[in-house]
């Protein structure tokens, strides 16, 4: 976000901090707003990395582990980038735009995957750029909201994942809510209309949406944490059983066909708070760390929830944080089932 966007942020009561957090004062009006399901947020904590060239589809399809031919300009895709020992260092939204595609990750890794692909290339007919700072990104919440930016475009996506294209970016479906991606500047005056009559939220508080959807989002403190099924990433539609060779995709396939997974991704609520790469414990496996916590959101003054991946059969015993003790883990729904193939394709 430029200085133009922290002086509009800094009008609205909300400051932004270096690593991109987004924190708005009026937490009541927040919470209302999510409860509502009518708001919109910037979304400053993330970072886009774009791919172009003859031969982008084929380099991809060789190194992420979602099946890239299925991402055209009006659908979107989540995807995964793994180490040769199947380990997740990062996970992206994806999506097709003028015939570029467009890597949506956490900012804080941004540099480093730009880095590591860019190093695979080679003679490829591919080019690999870091654009955060030419788009900005928008979270819209409710029909409020969408109905702002809907006269840019022709149509507002309605099913999970679905494009609609326009001039200046895209509307894209979700199932944290629709996501408003524009050229900066061309989206300064949707923001200016929202804040006549919708909520603003904050990161943490739109952090909450995709946590209550189940969907993960890595960062430094847990890069290379996971294998891709830990993470439920093949519930979500980002990994592929039937394409080629990407790196770790032996490890992948293998976790997937021989015998069962010990450790899933879970939704919890504790009560104090916790932070993204806390590592979980439970007085059945004695100080062996079962599991790390993901993503995290407060809901109320004593209540987080969150993302963790737990050893599964841990939970009759409880499952506790590691440097907190007194901080157990309560089990919450997800919108899919733990054992389903795809869930949110």
């Amino acid at each position: 976000m430029d200085q133009q966007w922290q002086e509009w942020a800094a009008k609205q009561g909300a400051t932004l901090d270096e690593c991109g957090v987004l924190r708005v004062v009026d937490e009541a009006g927040q919470r209302a707003a999510i409860a509502s399901g009518q708001g919109f947020a910037p979304l400053t904590e993330w970072a886009l990395i774009r791919l172009q060239g003859e031969d982008s589809l084929p380099f991809l399809q060789g190194q992420l582990s979602s099946d890239l031919g299925e991402v055209s300009p009006t659908h979107s895709q989540y995807s995964t980038y793994s180490t040769a020992k199947g380990r997740m260092q990062a996970n992206f939204l994806i999506w097709q735009y003028q015939g570029a595609y467009y890597l949506m990750l956490s900012q804080d890794l941004a540099v480093a995957l730009h880095k590591r692909l860019s190093m695979f290339i080679l003679r490829s007919k591919v080019k690999a750029e870091l654009v955060t700072a030419e788009w900005t990104l928008t979270g819209l919440l409710g029909g409020k909201a969408e109905s702002c930016a809907s006269k840019y475009f022709a149509a507002v996506p309605a099913a999970l994942h679905q494009v609609e294209a326009g001039d200046e970016g895209i509307l894209l479906r979700l199932p944290s809510g629709a996501l408003l991606w524009a050229k900066l500047g061309s989206d300064k005056a949707v923001a200016d209309e929202l804040v006549t009559g919708v909520s603003l939220i904050g990161s943490e508080p739109w952090r909450l949406l995709d946590i209550r959807a189940g969907i993960p989002w890595l960062g430094r403190e847990t890069s290379e944490a996971f294998v891709a099924q830990m993470a439920n990433m093949e519930l979500i539609g980002a990994v592929s059983f039937k394409k080629g060779c990407y790196p770790g995709q032996e490890i992948v396939a293998r976790t997937q066909y021989l015998g069962k997974l010990k450790r899933r991704l879970y939704r919890v609520s504790v009560s104090g708070a916790v932070a993204g790469g806390d590592e979980l414990i439970s007085p059945a496996m004695g100080d062996q760390a079962i599991g790390m916590v993901v993503n995290v959101a407060q809901t109320d003054n004593n209540c987080w929830e969150a993302l963790a991946v737990v050893q599964s059969n841990c939970w009759e015993s409880g499952v506790f944080v590691k440097a907190k003790p007194e901080l157990a883990l309560q089990q919450l729904n997800l919108p899919y089932p733990l054992e389903s193939e795809s869930a949110l394709q």
